[in-house]
């Protein structure tokens, strides 16, 4: 029996359509898990193919952010709305991608402490403001950003991931989701 990755009764589609089972075995090869994430939406199709549309075009897609600084967004905001799914999983991408452990973990406690440089400070000042209070950005805020290098496309990707990980990180806590354990170990 496969342990429940939230603490709602939410079984999965039985059988899975053969798309989704490719999807699955996909990121088993890649990642050597399935997400939680993931599983935790097997429940509702729609709701899966309309999660990882999303989540596949703003953190794969093609963006003037690099796939390291998309991640540094997610565990910004996580760590400001205190997702222990989404700290634990994009910690762990930050880790691996930055290939620096130390910098995994200082983005999760507190990313001020980080060793960051200046454009990687005021991307993730900006997605601190966006997540705690966006209806206070102002034309200064989006300014420093471009003074940085960010283009105005970059400017809506960063407020676009952070719009994304509001909404993930509610559902991953108030739901329960449990991380998937080996994420734990990852890149250290």
């Amino acid at each position: 029996m496969t342990k429940p990755v939230t603490k709602l009764d939410l079984r999965a589609v039985t059988p899975l359509p053969e798309r989704i089972e490719k999807y699955l075995a996909v990121c088993e090869e890649k990642l050597g898990l399935v997400p939680n994430v993931l599983r935790a939406y097997l429940f509702d199709i729609a709701k899966f193919d309309t999660f990882t549309g999303m989540y596949n075009d703003l953190m794969l897609g093609e963006s003037g952010l690099s796939k390291l600084e998309r991640e540094m967004i997610a565990v910004v905001v996580s760590s400001i709305n205190r997702c222990w799914y989404c700290q634990v999983a994009h910690g762990a991408a930050v880790r691996e991608l930055s290939g620096d452990p130390a910098l995994g973990e200082a983005m999760v406690m507190n990313y001020r402490a980080a060793p960051l440089d200046a454009r990687q400070r005021a991307m993730l000042d900006f997605a601190a403001l966006v997540t705690e209070a966006s209806a206070t950005v102002s034309e200064a805020d989006r300014a420093a950003l471009r003074v940085q290098g960010f283009s105005d496309r970059d400017i809506f990707g960063i407020i676009a991931v952070v719009g994304f990980f509001s909404m993930s990180n509610r559902i991953a806590s108030a739901t329960g989701m449990e991380p998937n354990p080996e994420y734990h170990a990852m890149a250290r």
